[in-house]
């Protein structure tokens, strides 16, 4: 299982850093500060913390609980927007089984970050994360 978990992290890593000058991708730290500001909680760019696939994004991941409660987003930055759809792959294959058909519900990306939702956001959730994505 830990040999699995290296590879597939190895080739996220491989994936995500093709191309890309990195100039116009979002980065974690200053979304981190962004979605603090707006309420979210428990914010944090610790690898151990965030799940193995943002652990491994070339910009950095994060993840964070809603205002409220009841939801929490994980966002991995990858190089580019070529990167981000290999996160997505990535994330859309090891997603259990029940949910895959629809990861599509609590998964997006724009530009070179991909947001992953334990549940489906609001579009005031969805809205104020995209508007906190940083350079």
């Amino acid at each position: 299982m830990r040999r699995l978990l290296v590879l597939i992290g190895l080739f996220v890593l491989v994936v995500a850093g093709c191309g890309g000058s990195g100039k116009s991708a979002y980065t974690a730290g200053p979304t981190a500060t962004c979605l603090g500001q707006k309420g979210f909680t428990s914010v944090t760019m610790n690898p151990s913390k965030i799940g193995f696939i943002a652990a491994f994004a070339v910009h950095g991941g994060l993840r964070a609980d809603a205002p409220g409660g009841g939801n929490t987003v994980v966002i991995a930055f990858a190089a580019d927007a070529g990167g981000a759809a290999a996160t997505e792959q990535a994330y859309t294959r090891h997603a259990p089984k029940n949910l895959r058909p629809h990861i599509r519900d609590v998964m997006s990306s724009q530009g070179n970050a991909v947001i992953v939702w334990t549940v489906t956001p609001s579009s005031t959730l969805q809205s104020d994360t995209l508007g906190c994505l940083k350079r």
